[in-house]
């Protein structure tokens, strides 16, 4: 692999790592689906062993031989930018984590069909667009039994290089794509819709009903607004999770956890 040592901001072909947004680089190589970034030796593994394509690496001198040597050896053919800890973080922006950045190509985008065939437990993300609460739901859903990710438009990128960082990787294990048709193209695909809001006529997280539904979205929206009204109402079921001490709602990452795991598929 070319090692290629950098020392300015502008040597072509880092432009990837610095100065394109996030909707630039999902712009990028349209025929390829676009680009996005991979931060730390322990994500980039996970994102090639679940099959993604490495088209770059960002790597601090220190770590060529040590943390990036693997990761490096595994990239075959690709070239291999290196400079100082002090100009790599100045070209990012931030101090790299673990120093070593992968730009990777964007899977091809599946359909609902297909990401959704053989699950049983499906969660939904409405309008969710903190990175952060993007990266802690899909590690909840990898860890806790989730098959499948559903998001519509206006939720944050999955592939945001900070919600792939909090994930710690679990973007890449569990199948996602958008959800256009809303509701009723999960019914088309047939799974019940529990809506996870507090409304006066929701039930229990804890129903004994939920747990015997076969085929099971659940719908969790943002903690300030919460999910749209209109989503409520066509949704099978309206769920809550019981408070305590007058706390009227859990982040919407923490809700997620608590769902996933009352709501297992128990077969």
């Amino acid at each position: 692999m070319p090692i290629i040592e950098i020392t300015s901001l502008n040597h072509p072909g880092v432009e990837i790592f610095s100065t394109l947004t996030e909707a630039q680089l999902r712009r990028e190589h349209e025929k390829e689906q676009g680009i996005f970034i991979a931060e730390s030796p322990k994500v980039i593994s996970v994102a090639l062993n679940a099959g993604y394509t490495p088209l770059a690496l960002l790597c601090e001198k220190r770590h060529i031989e040590g943390d990036a040597a693997a990761i490096i050896e595994r990239c075959g053919d690709i070239p291999v930018y290196t400079g100082s800890r002090e100009l790599l973080a100045e070209l990012t922006g931030y101090t790299l984590t673990r120093g070593v950045l992968c730009a990777m190509q964007r899977p091809e985008e599946l359909s609902v069909v297909e990401i959704c065939s053989g699950a049983r437990r499906i969660v939904v993300i409405d309008g969710v667009v903190d990175t952060t609460n993007i990266g802690a739901i899909f590690r909840s859903a990898a860890a806790l039994g989730i098959d499948a990710v559903l998001l519509t438009r206006n939720s944050c990128d999955p592939l945001n290089r900070r919600a792939v960082r909090v994930s710690m990787g679990s973007v890449f294990l569990v199948p996602w794509t958008w959800l256009d048709g809303g509701i009723g193209e999960l019914r088309d695909a047939g799974f019940a819709t529990a809506a996870m809001a507090l409304t006066d006529d929701s039930i229990s997280i804890a129903d004994p009903l939920l747990a015997t539904i076969p085929r099971l979205a659940i719908i969790m929206g943002t903690e300030g607004e919460g999910l749209p009204k209109e989503t409520i109402a066509a949704a099978d079921h309206v769920v809550r999770i019981p408070m305590s001490h007058g706390v009227d709602s859990l982040n919407v990452a923490a809700a997620a956890a608590v769902a996933f795991w009352e709501l297992r598929s128990r077969q």
